[in-house]
């Protein structure tokens, strides 16, 4: 499966006010310097010590927000 990374700051950037909120992340312990991927399905993923969690997905035109504020495309 393909993913795009970026911190935990650039995805609270990117996500809209349908799908997870701030209070959301934090609750899921992502923070500024957290690193986590979308999927191409929109599944998001926060790194762990030792595996990826997921916390939630993206809904709508995510892949192009993801790509746009990012800079980078699936790989």
């Amino acid at each position: 499966m393909k993913f795009l990374e970026m911190t935990g700051k650039t995805l609270a950037e990117i996500i809209s006010t349908d799908e997870l909120h701030s209070n959301s992340l934090e609750a899921a312990g992502v923070e500024d310097h957290s690193i986590v991927r979308v999927n191409e399905h929109g599944d998001i993923e926060v790194r762990r010590t030792d595996h990826w969690s997921v916390i939630g997905g993206l809904l709508g035109d995510y892949a192009d927000r993801v790509r746009e504020k990012t800079g980078l495309d699936w790989a």
